[in-house]
């Protein structure tokens, strides 16, 4: 994780307002997108017991390659099975919904939040593995859901 600018507000659409920021914005983003920030914090720290507590019990990964179920499974795949652990997710941009309604969560939990993360993930070298864009669904203080594209 690796901080930049302060978050500017960019699109007011009636109840919800879109959202973006650059990099770390401590004391000014949303609980949701602090929440996204600490995931990364947590995953390039290796610090998997503090990554199992922002995700909730159901928690799902989606992912082009492979779906993992389940918190448990998740930090598992993380701690002992990704290829490579010595890297850094560069945070670039993050965007939030804010709000209740159809538009928070495309109408299916109307108490949720959005929240994309756009960025790269660094290997020790410094040299850009790939690119990503991590769409967390956050609801009650946890993270739920993660559909995960890389490019």
């Amino acid at each position: 994780y690796t901080p930049a600018e302060a978050a500017v507000p960019q699109k007011d659409s009636g109840t919800h307002r879109l959202m973006t920021c650059q990099g770390d914005s401590r004391g000014m983003g949303t609980d949701a997108s602090d929440l996204a920030r600490e995931y990364y914090r947590r995953i390039d720290g290796g610090a998997y017991g503090a990554l199992r507590d922002l995700l909730a019990d159901g928690f799902v990964q989606h992912r082009p390659d492979r779906t993992f179920e389940g918190r448990e499974r998740f930090v598992a795949f993380m701690r002992d099975e990704r290829p490579e652990t010595d890297t850094t997710h560069v945070v670039e941009h993050v965007y939030h919904t804010t709000g209740t309604g159809p538009g928070a969560s495309t109408g299916t939990d109307p108490d949720a939040v959005r929240v994309a993360v756009e960025g790269r993930l660094e290997r020790a070298n410094g040299e850009t593995w790939f690119r990503f864009l991590d769409a967390f669904l956050v609801r009650d203080g946890l993270l739920r859901e993660l559909r995960t594209y890389t490019f």
